[in-house]
This record gives structure tokens, sequence and C-alpha cells, in this order.
């Protein structure tokens, strides 16, 4: 990229922008987990089966990771504001038709429906980040809020779910979603104000499109009913060879074309991939922390859908003041991988802790401390994670570079849930196996213990998925700390002593 630029002063409103921005993925990090509250009494309410409730969250989940990299090329094409702005309307409406759904088929397109206008508006509201905020040290504020608030909203999705439901009925929420997505949207279109010459108005790549939609719907579905159906399944086998057909087929096909829908360029920089993949694997884990812990809250501890919430809110404290506190202090000071590896581990910490959970643990004395533990591990990892996974890029590919941060998010997600809950059901299944005659005395005991611990030898591999994403972050990572100027638009080549090639003149709102 040539070393000149127009100088442009920094946008006034860029701080209110943010604002508007955060409140949107909000609402998205938020609509992950509060549906998993209400969806026991959405169930009830419309007779959806046992076999076809996975669908409420199987349809957002295939939607939303399969359209990512096609939603962050849209935003680079139309426009970063603009493609926010239909992102989040289309989510509101999308919203309102699960709120009314009268059957399971009209709930389950508008969670499909809410995946594919969530693949717009997750990716261009990160990559609005990314050009709008280019100095260092006011990147790192933005970006430890943004952190923040991608660590911290799935919990607090639990609170707001457990009190929606319990308080008014599960329709709430999906209404809860429209006041959200109407101001930010408003807000958006008002104050944001994307830099000019940011946009790639190269010709969309089709069959890129075609064969990353449909190798990523098939890597989540296919993990989606491992979770159900199991590892060895004819289904389960088959999505995930196409996945991978697929898959091989999309690298091959981006390496050819002239225009690609996610070039190589993006993921093959050692920062960037070791940013995608580290953070994939820390999200495996985390996901399946929320599925144990709400279980055994709620089913063990006997926790309220609210006090289980509520009981989340370490996690959320911890994140927050990692990622405000400690990583955006820091981010400007000392290299990302000096905060990612470290960061990991201190997650890795707090979930070594509740390896020794049993049905009579104490909430203070040991979720408590794991919690705060993760929550500061993760939101310390996370926020140099989002800020470096956009650095270097050029500014016509921060939309598909921030759907890959999306995307790895997804499918960790879809992993985590996935693969955990499957060795949790194995191992509790071996532990009843083995102490068949406490059951015969008291069934009810056995139940539970075997309960506690499958969630125990899950959470081994999360520790152990932890230990590899700080390895990873450490070793992949070689970029040194940001200089106090411009961090987007540079060449996108770090080295161990610092970041090269950038430019120096901030290049920002026009």
């Amino acid at each position: 990229m040539s070393k000149t630029a127009d100088i442009r002063l920094p946008d006034p409103s860029r701080w209110k922008a943010l604002a508007f921005i955060a409140l949107a993925q909000l609402m998205v990090v938020l609509d992950s987990t509060i549906v998993n509250i209400a969806l026991p009494h959405a169930q009830t309410a419309l007779g959806i089966s046992d076999a076809n409730k996975q669908w409420v969250i199987t349809a957002y989940a295939l939607a939303f990771g399969g359209l990512l990299l096609f939603g962050g090329r849209i935003a680079d094409l139309w426009g970063r504001k603009r493609t926010f702005v239909v992102g989040l309307i289309g989510f509101a409406l999308a919203s309102a038709l699960g709120g009314v759904a009268q059957n399971q088929g009209m709930l389950f397109g508008s969670r499909a429906l809410q995946g594919v206008f969530g693949a717009l508006l997750a990716p261009a509201a990160l990559s609005l980040l990314a050009v709008m905020f280019t100095d260092a040290k006011e990147r790192a504020k933005a970006f430890g809020i943004y952190g923040a608030i991608a660590g911290g909203g799935g919990a607090v999705g639990l609170i707001l779910g457990g009190f929606l439901t319990q308080a008014l009925n599960w329709r709430w929420t999906f209404f809860v979603n429209i006041p959200f997505a109407i101001v930010a949207a408003a807000g958006a279109y008002f104050v944001i104000r994307e830099p000019a010459g940011s946009r790639n108005r190269s010709s969309l790549d089709i069959p890129g499109v075609v064969l990353s939609a449909l190798g990523l719907v098939s890597l989540v579905y296919g993990f989606t009913r491992a979770e159900s159906a199991g590892w060895s399944d004819a289904l389960t086998i088959g999505m995930f060879v196409a996945s991978g057909v697929l898959l091989l087929a999309f690298v091959l096909t981006e390496a050819r074309v002239k225009s690609p829908l996610l070039p190589l360029r993006v993921v093959l920089d050692r920062n960037r991939g070791g940013v995608y993949l580290s953070l994939g694997l820390a999200i495996i884990a985390m996901f399946g922390l929320f599925l144990f812990l709400t279980y055994y809250l709620q089913v063990v501890k006997g926790y309220s859908p609210i006090r289980t919430g509520f009981a989340f809110l370490p996690m959320i404290a911890g994140m927050i003041t990692g990622s405000t506190q400690i990583g955006a202090r820091l981010m400007t000071r000392v290299p990302a991988r000096k905060l990612m590896g470290p960061g990991f581990l201190t997650a890795a910490v707090g979930m070594l802790l509740l390896t020794q959970l049993e049905i009579g643990s104490s909430y203070a004395t040991l979720i408590l401390p794991a919690q705060l533990l993760l929550g500061l591990g993760m939101g310390t990892a996370f926020m140099p994670a989002m800020s470096l996974a956009t650095h270097g890029v050029e500014p016509r590919d921060s939309g598909v570079a921030s759907a890959m941060v999306n995307t790895s998010q997804q499918v960790g997600g879809a992993i985590g849930t996935a693969l955990l809950n499957t060795i949790a059901a194995s191992a509790a299944t071996a532990y009843a196996t083995s102490h068949a005659a406490l059951g015969a005395t008291d069934p009810e005991l056995l139940k539970l213990q075997s309960m506690v611990h499958g969630f125990t030898g899950a959470i081994w591999w999360a520790v152990g998925i932890l230990v590899v994403a700080s390895a990873i972050a450490v070793t992949f990572i070689n970029a040194g700390r940001p200089s106090a100027t411009a961090v987007t638009g540079t060449s996108g080549s770090g080295d161990a002593d610092g970041i090269e090639d950038e430019i120096k003149v901030p290049v920002v709102a026009h």
C-alpha cells in the first residue's frame, strides 16, 4: 500500500458512534444466550417436539456462521455504515417475527432470518471500529469496551432472559431486541461517518460465497448434530467430510480468482492467523463453561433462572475489568502476545478450579473465585485479540477480516457446545455404570453425582484447550506493541520488534 495518505482530522463523533456500535454488539451477543433460557417455555407454548427443539438454536447458528464471510464482504462492498443499519433493521424485524410466532415453522424461520442479518451486522460493527479508531491509544480504549461486551454479553443474556421469561413470557426474549436495534440504527444513521475511500468495489466472488457458506454450514451442523446423534452417526460424519471438501475447494478458489471473497493475505498473516485460531479455541472452552455452570446451578444447586443469571455476574465483572483496566491500559505498552498468552493461562487456572466441583461445593469459595479468574483472563486476552484481528489490514479488507473474528467465535461456540457436552455425557454414563449399586439405593443422588462427574471431566478438556490457546498466542503472534500513530491501513506484516510499514498519518473519518 502507498506510504502516503490524505491528512484527515479525527471524526469528533467517533466516541458517540462507539456507543451505538457497542449497543448493537450487545444485542447480538445477548441473543446468543437469552433464547436458551426461554427455550423450554417456547417449546411448551408452540408444541415443539424434543427432537425439533434444537432447531431454535441451530437455525440461527447455521445462517449466522455460514454467511459471516459473505456479510463481511458485503460490508466492504456496500459500505460499513449502510450494512450496519440494514443489519440492525433486519434483525429487529426478524426478532418481531419470532416474538409473534404461532408455530414452530415461524419460530425456526425467524431464527434463521436473525442469523442472516446478524451475519451482516456483526462484521460491519467490528470493521467500523477498525477504520474509525486508528490512533493506538484510542483504539485500545474502544476495543476494550467492545471486548468486554463481546465477552460478558452472553452472561448478561442469562440474567435478562431469566427475568423476562419469569416476569413476562418467553416472547419478550425476542421483543427486547427491537428497542436495541431501533436506537442503534437511528444513532448509527445520524452519527457514524465512515472514512472515505475504504470500500472494496471489486466484483463479488460468487463461487467463494457458495463454497464458504456451504462449507461453514456443513461444519456447524456437523458439530450440532454430533451433540444429539453422536460422533459415529453417518450424517454427522458426512457433514464433516463435506465441510472438509468444500472448505478446501474454497481455499483453492480464493487463491486463483481475481477478487476473492476472503483474500488469503488476511488469514496467512501470522498475527491475524494466531488471533483467529487462539480465539476460536478459547471460545470452545467458554461456551462449554456457560453450558455446564447453567445446568450445575439450576439442576444440582436448585437455582432459579434469574438467580442463575446473577450468579454469572462475577465473570462479567472480571471481563470488564480485564478488558478496560488491564488490556486497554497495557495494549500500547506491551506486545499483544504478552497479554493474550497470560490471559488465556489465567482463564485456564480459573477453569482448573472448577474441576473440583462436587454436589455440595460452595459458590462463594469455589465458583465465585473461579469465575473472577476466568473473566479477568478472558477479558485481558479478548481486548488485544479483537484489535489485532483487524490490525494491518488494508481498509478495503477490514470487513472480511472482522468477519473472520466472528467466524472463529461462531465455529468455536458450535464446537465447544457439541464437543464438551458429548465428553460430559460419556463421562456421566461411565460413572453411572460403575456406581450402579448406589443407583439401587438412591437413584437421584447417583444422577446428580454422574452429572457433576461428567461436568468436571469435560472441564479438564477445557483447561487443556485454554493452555493450547495460550501457547498458540505466544508462538504465532509476534507483533510488537502498536505505536501511538495509525494502526489501520498498514501493510499487515509485523515482526518481533514492532509493526513495520505503518502509515504515520492518522486516516480516520472524513
